[in-house]
């Protein structure tokens, strides 16, 4: 095929690679990505299909699979416009990155309209593989949320540090209005410090953790003892690959007017 034309984009993808490139090899993960009925079969030679909204289909054949670095196949319309099938050709590598997984995508076609009409389908399309991926690498974000919580209610110091452990990097950095911590050394004593001075209070997650793309937002209150409301707020939670949390950051709600 003679593709003198490319189109590239790079994303980065917090997760790690071999969880990235489970979605090129798993047709539940694939149809995910692309859309009911979407299938690959992830060897050379294997078939592809796409299947977009409106009965569009795409499809083509798996020239290379080197997994977990290196995707390519062929790519284009049963209807033969604007590129016929298989008439173009898609590589996908995977490279590990500090922070997990940086994605870059040659897409080679014949013509050069045709390849800034798939620009903006480009961008969309590896958006909503990006919230995929992180949705499955973060999907238990309750429970962080609750265990970062809880931690902050447990009075011993060792089964504190347990709980933050479980769930924060050890170099995880803490700031609201009265916290500009680092590390879980120093936040363990920052909030025996915090229990010290308040001892009736107590932080517990209200409502659903909401995530995108590996921040969670998460709503709090603060009750005394008998469950009086001292304080409500929001924490945004930045996790890792690892999907443990790399900062926290705290906002207190503004006091009801009285």
């Amino acid at each position: 095929m003679n593709l003198p034309y490319k189109l590239d984009r790079t994303i980065l993808i917090h997760a790690s690679r071999d969880i990235v490139f489970r979605f090129f090899t798993d047709n539940e993960r694939w149809s995910a990505w692309w859309g009911t009925g979407s299938t690959i079969e992830p060897r050379p030679g294997g078939r592809v299909v796409i299947r977009y909204p409106g009965a569009v289909e795409a499809t083509g054949e798996v020239v290379e699979v080197d997994a977990p670095e290196r995707l390519v196949f062929t790519y284009g319309y049963t209807s033969g416009k604007p590129i016929p099938a298989g008439g173009s050709r898609v590589t996908i590598r995977l490279a590990e990155a500090p922070r997990g997984t940086r994605l870059d995508l040659v897409h080679e076609l014949p013509d050069a309209a045709v390849r800034d009409a798939h620009v903006q389908g480009w961008r969309y399309q590896l958006s909503v593989f990006a919230n995929l991926v992180a949705d499955e690498v973060h999907r238990d974000g309750d429970r962080i949320a609750d265990t970062w919580f809880k931690a902050w209610s447990e009075t011993d110091p060792a089964a504190r540090r347990q709980l933050l452990d479980t769930v924060a990097r050890p170099d995880v950095h803490m700031g609201d209005r009265y916290s500009c911590i680092d590390g879980v050394a120093e936040l363990t004593e920052h909030i025996a410090g915090a229990q010290r001075f308040m001892p009736d209070m107590h932080i517990r997650k209200e409502g659903t953790a909401r995530h995108c793309q590996g921040v969670l937002l998460v709503d709090w209150v603060a009750t005394s003892q008998g469950g009086e409301p001292k304080g409500r707020g929001t924490n945004v939670f930045v996790l890792g690959s690892d999907n443990r949390i790399e900062s926290v950051t705290g906002f207190w709600a503004a006091p009801s007017p009285s």
